[in-house]
């Protein structure tokens, strides 16, 4: 396969840059880091693993953690680079580019699985989630809970100074490889007038990589995309877990309506989420875009590369043009969070526009590569596989749309 980043420069795509008022010296410089890592490192990993349907190396793994690309929006006070949403999100477009997985191993560290009820604890696991020394798996979905995560019924029954965790979890990436997996439970049920998401927390289940704790177990579920992880489907029969593992704020005060659209859809970390997976879109589809703009160079056709061709010129502009109006849309709205502000529509409209948007443009890319674009021989079979998901996980898009039109409409009685 070829690597589109090595070619003659006349035919490559000038990647992307910042622009004002987002463009600092600290952003250019970490954007090229991540490009350049992307390009070098990732790139051929993804075209000889994502075939198989392998697991990223671990070594990939510590060379991110090397450069402190798990702890980015982690205070420096706690080994972090103390940088904002706006950093994570951009190093992690430039790292799905590449490959879609590896932009999202970044969000199983920033901090997951350390809000512990003992602040020393969560002090020291902030460090090692800084290093790339604590990296997660999560369990909050069930066969029967996806979207509406109210509706999660594995229980954790109190016994002592341990919870008791039963049930079963699907859509558990990263799971067996983690240094731990977060659990939702719920703990009891909701009383009348409190919303249904009352009772649920979050456990934390520490782990070895590699293994699964006593009384779990898992299958893993064969995807046609998103390689890179294994993505489990788990059973939980009585495993234990410390009430010292019992996690505060990860949703922060839980009170959000599960009808209002989604599970705490006000809580700023799922608004961090739906961003983050804004700018993994932007990536894969700028990916498809990069080999698309060359392929229409070296593919000719009566006797002219077929990127002479006026409708197919217009189509990659058409691309192009969306690539762009998404790309600066995550950025905004990775500003606001920033600065505070809760941004629930913004980061929903975002998660929405970029992820049908991927769609849009790997689907375009495939068939402006014709026959070769349905073979495994280019990379743009996988941007169009990966681009599929990002319209389903963190908040499919009609819960996008939810989320949206409850704060433009009354709810429906």
């Amino acid at each position: 396969m070829p690597n589109i980043e090595t070619r003659d420069p006349s035919v490559n795509p000038r990647p992307a840059e910042l622009m004002s008022p987002w463009k600092t010296e600290t952003r250019v410089a970490l954007q090229a880091e991540a490009r350049a890592f992307a390009r070098d490192v990732v790139l051929p990993i993804a075209d000889t693993l994502d075939p198989q349907k392998a697991e990223m190396p671990r070594a990939l793994i510590e060379q991110m953690a090397a450069k402190g690309w798990f702890g980015i929006t982690i205070p420096a006070e706690h080994g972090g680079l103390g940088l904002g949403v706006f950093e994570y999100c951009l190093v992690s477009e430039e790292l799905a580019r590449a490959w879609l997985s590896v932009g999202s191993i970044l969000a199983r560290g920033q901090g997951l699985g350390t809000q512990t009820l003992d602040d020393e604890r969560r002090r020291d696991l902030l460090k090692r989630s800084a290093k790339g020394q604590w990296i997660g798996g999560i369990a909050l979905s069930e066969p029967t809970a996806g979207s509406d995560l109210a509706g999660v019924e594995t229980r954790a029954v109190r016994d002592g100074d341990h919870w008791v965790l039963t049930g079963t979890k699907r859509w558990a990436g990263f799971a067996l490889a983690a240094d731990f997996i977060e659990v939702l439970a719920r703990t009891r049920d909701p009383e009348d007038g409190e919303p249904r998401s009352a009772g649920l927390e979050p456990f934390l289940v520490v782990k070895t990589p590699g293994t699964f704790p006593e009384r779990m177990t898992g299958h893993v579920i064969d995807k046609i995309g998103y390689h890179g992880f294994l993505t489990w489907h788990l059973e939980l029969d009585g495993v234990r877990v410390p009430e010292g593992d019992r996690l505060t704020g990860l949703y922060g005060d839980g009170g959000a309506d599960a009808d209002s659209g989604g599970f705490a859809a006000v809580q700023r970390g799922l608004n961090i989420a739906r961003v983050h997976t804004a700018a993994r879109a932007v990536g894969v589809a700028q990916g498809a875009l990069e080999d698309t703009w060359v392929y229409l160079q070296e593919r000719e056709q009566f006797g002219h590369p077929i990127g002479d061709f006026q409708a197919l010129r217009f189509a990659l502009a058409d691309m192009a043009a969306e690539v762009a109006q998404a790309r600066a849309f995550w950025q905004q709205v990775a500003h606001l969070l920033d600065q505070g502000e809760a941004a629930e529509a913004e980061s929903a409209q975002v998660k929405l526009l970029a992820t049908e948007m991927a769609v849009r443009v790997t689907n375009q890319a495939m068939q402006l590569h014709g026959g070769n674009g349905y073979t495994t021989e280019r990379r743009v079979e996988r941007y169009w596989r990966d681009a599929r998901l990002t319209t389903i996980f963190e908040g499919t898009s009609e819960i996008q749309r939810r989320i949206i039109s409850d704060r433009m409409l009354p709810k429906p009685s």
